[in-house]
């Protein structure tokens, strides 16, 4: 018997390493015959930074950097893949609403400069493949900050430096790009082969904003653009701080930079899915550094080899904090089940809570999904004894699939 334990975290009580801990601990004690393997899950939220560390072997290189607000400094950094020469950068590390007061949350003022201190820090490190996990966002400024970090200049109008966050998106009359795109500036290694240039033309070196040997991607999990109903500033907006006039705000500011980007550097990121994530910075670095949006989760499996752990498996376990419509729509849970499938592998859910019913979740391919909660349970009680639920879900699961 193979068991592959493949959880995500459990928000607010267990990280994704603790969940997976868990539930093997228990499966051994409960079939000593069986061969149980930990892959523990993220997909580009917080957290994919410990779960890489864990699965992928990989280490964490510090660095202070600009926190949510100009005036703060956090200690942050990315975990680096050696062998892959990846680095992975966890934006809330350096600009995640939780190293924030609840009094401290204004997107008009919050900046992803942190983020793009540590995007330079792992290209100096010698990074040639940089994978950006993006959740947890404080800001909403388009990716502005970041790309301010990493050399690009945002002028006004009179020519002056716009300042930090999303309320000075609408003072931005001119992007400038940097002498020599940053991506190349850091990887001098790669060869960048001059392109002949009409006679007297000026402007930025052949190679900006195609730059060869460094790519980047952006961990997303969510479609929405980068305005509108559905953009940054109105669907996320009001979980960072802001106001309904702010929200109005921001969403036209952003609307300025997709314009300027367009006309400017020839970059349509205005309805781009996936473009709104972290308060825009998705199209940020997809305007600024020319990268590629993909699936957290498809990343995460791919960085981790999910799929050869799985190959011969009899069952996968898999589950989250709440098991619901979500968790089956690009989330942890789909992905797993898509790679155990394609192994001929059985699936079960264990969850905090389960919220969808047999018929729902047997139809996307899972077999059972068993809760940590019972009835009439209280919340706080089932986080405050998460990991004691989750081994007796466990071992439940074992004495009756196993």
């Amino acid at each position: 018997m193979k068991i592959v334990v493949a959880l995500d975290s459990f928000k607010g009580s267990l990280t994704a390493v603790q969940a997976c801990d868990t539930v093997a601990q228990a499966l051994r004690a409960t079939v000593p015959s069986a061969e149980v393997l930990t892959k523990p899950m993220a997909d580009g939220g917080e957290g994919t930074a410990s779960v890489l560390m864990a699965a992928a072997g990989g280490q964490w290189v510090g660095v202070k950097v600009m926190g949510p607000l100009p005036e703060m400094e956090v200690e942050a950094g990315f975990v680096w893949m050696a062998d892959s020469r990846t680095a992975l950068v966890e934006m809330a590390t350096a600009s995640g609403l939780p190293l924030l007061r609840a009094d401290q949350r204004n997107p008009l003022q919050t900046t992803t400069f942190g983020t793009g201190q540590l995007i330079q820090a792992a290209l100096d490190h010698g990074a040639t493949h940089i994978l950006l996990a993006i959740g947890g966002s404080a800001t909403v400024d388009g990716g502005v900050g970041a790309a301010m970090a990493l050399g690009w200049r945002f002028l006004s109008q009179e020519g002056q430096e716009i300042g930090f966050g999303g309320g000075q998106l609408a003072r931005i009359a001119k992007i400038v790009a940097p002498v020599r795109n940053v991506l190349v500036r850091a990887s001098l290694r790669r060869s960048c082969v001059p392109a002949r240039r009409p006679s007297g033309e000026r402007g930025r070196s052949p190679c900006d904003g195609t730059p060869q040997g460094v790519t980047v991607e952006v961990l997303c999990d969510v479609d929405n653009p980068l305005c509108g109903p559905r953009g940054a500033a109105r669907v996320y907006g009001p979980q960072k701080g802001a106001t309904p006039k702010m929200v109005e705000q921001l969403d036209a500011a952003l609307a300025h930079l997709a314009r300027l980007v367009k006309e400017q550097l020839g970059r349509d990121i205005a309805e781009l899915p996936g473009a709104g994530a972290a308060g825009g910075l998705a199209a940020g670095a997809v305007a600024f550094l020319n990268a590629r949006l993909v699936p957290g989760i498809d990343a995460v499996m791919s960085q981790t080899r999910l799929a050869e752990a799985v190959a011969g498996a009899d069952w996968v376990i898999t589950g989250e904090g709440s098991f619901d419509e979500q968790s089956l729509q690009g989330k942890v849970v789909s992905g797993v089940v898509r790679v155990a499938r394609a192994a001929g592998a059985k699936v079960a859910v264990c969850a905090g809570q389960v919220r969808l019913g047999p018929e729902k979740y047997r139809a996307a391919g899972i077999e059972t999904a068993i809760a940590c909660m019972g009835p009439g349970m209280e919340l706080d009680y089932a986080i405050a004894h998460s990991a004691e639920l989750l081994a007796g879900t466990a071992r439940r699961f074992a004495r009756d699939y196993l």
